[in-house]
């Protein structure tokens, strides 16, 4: 795989083309769209094709994962922590188009995950069960999926420490861990806060709310960048360490760790209104503000010195989908106008595949865990997933 590199012409040539959008834009004040319906619905038909490619190659037992070095598809087993965004990416591909094939096919993907239910999972039954399950019943208000989203929600629940006042993320121990906390967690609080309004339960809100005011508390610098990973004691609720683990150094801020970050607690915002948490929101998003590139795509992580740094499309679209978010909670045009810039810049040939390429997936260079060299500079399901749901959020949002 070919590296993404900052510079040339041509990257010049793209950054001018999107702020020049973007000026156009916001010369009108608000009466035209940067996006078109047309542009947005020319990248759903692209999801449409691609997706039902990769829908061809799966078994009952697999989901699209990345590809591998000579091109092919690289599926995962149903335990792995991704295996909800295909399904979820379905979903979002039927809400925009409301095709009846691809609504048959976004079911059969999402009832593949039943089995979770029944497996030894950890924090990431949110991502696996809140993006298939929860956009499944949301869109057809399915028994089964309600049902399925508080069982999940529960067995989440049962994660808890009362004395760290955090679910556990990872069941392996390494580097003297005990009981590691990865700032991802964030995102699967969601399925708590779903799973207690479907149920009445108030102890599962309770538990998601606990968690992000521990976070809060321990997982950020004074800059609003968030270590990834805070290692507790489970004895005494004591922090033992902070680290960044996929990320340049322990005190870099890893991008995909900053959109784990403003995305959750906008989430939380949304499904709480404590206002601690937009505030927590809108200060991870104007630490982006001030530190993204001009084209919107972060480097894997914000601190790589490396003039050659990889971008991480995946942080980026996360970040979209949050900043749209953001912006409809505080009216603050510059977070819509970065999602903007960022959606523009995914939507180019540098970063968006043509039909039948990039294994049947949408995005390129995606940046899953470098220093394990692991998922570098390639196609990624949550990266795909995250920029479907931005770009539904900005269809759906009122100009």
């Amino acid at each position: 795989m070919w590296k993404s590199r900052k510079g040339g012409i041509m990257k010049k040539w793209l950054i001018m083309s999107v702020w020049l959008l973007l000026c156009l834009a916001s010369c009108q004040q608000g009466e035209k769209r940067a996006i078109s319906d047309e542009q947005l619905a020319e990248v759903f038909t692209l999801a449409k094709y691609q997706y039902v490619m990769l829908d061809q190659q799966l078994t009952d037992s697999t989901m699209p994962r990345t590809v591998q070095a000579d091109g092919s598809l690289r599926t995962s087993d149903l335990n792995w922590w991704c295996s909800g965004f295909f399904p979820g990416a379905l979903w979002y591909i039927y809400e925009f188009g409301h095709s009846q094939n691809i609504s048959y096919m976004a079911m059969k993907q999402t009832q593949k995950l039943l089995p979770l239910l029944d497996m030894n999972t950890d924090h990431d039954i949110g991502f696996q069960l809140n993006c298939s399950f929860g956009n499944a019943y949301k869109l057809t208000g399915n028994d089964l999926c309600r049902e399925v989203l508080v069982e999940g929600a529960r067995k989440l629940a049962a994660r808890m420490n009362p004395t760290t006042g955090v679910i556990r993320s990872w069941d392996f121990l390494r580097k003297g861990w005990k009981y590691p906390v990865i700032i991802d967690n964030m995102m699967n609080l969601e399925l708590l806060m779903v799973g207690a309004q479907l149920s009445g339960d108030v102890e599962l809100g309770l538990v998601a709310r606990t968690h992000a005011d521990t976070t809060m508390k321990n997982h950020f610098r004074p800059d609003y960048t968030s270590y990834h990973l805070v290692n507790y004691d489970p004895e005494t609720g004591e922090v033992l360490s902070r680290e960044t683990v996929q990320g340049y150094a322990d005190e870099s801020a890893w991008s995909r760790g900053q959109a784990w970050a403003l995305y959750g607690y906008s989430m939380m915002y949304r499904e709480t209104g404590d206002e601690r948490y937009l505030a927590q929101a809108r200060g991870v998003a104007d630490m982006l503000l001030k530190r993204l590139p001009e084209d919107g795509i972060p480097a894997w992580d914000l601190d790589d010195p490396s003039a050659d740094a990889l971008r991480d499309v995946s942080a980026a679209a996360i970040m979209a989908s949050a900043f749209i978010e953001l912006s409809e909670h505080t009216g603050e045009a510059a977070y819509m106008h970065m999602a903007e810039r960022q959606l523009l810049t995914m939507m180019t040939p540098e970063y968006l595949a043509k039909p039948g390429e990039n294994g049947g997936f949408l995005l390129k260079h995606g940046v899953g865990n470098l220093p394990e060299k692991s998922e570098v500079d390639v196609p990624l399901s949550y990266a795909d997933y995250y920029f479907l749901e931005a770009l539904v959020r900005y269809w759906k949002h009122e100009v």
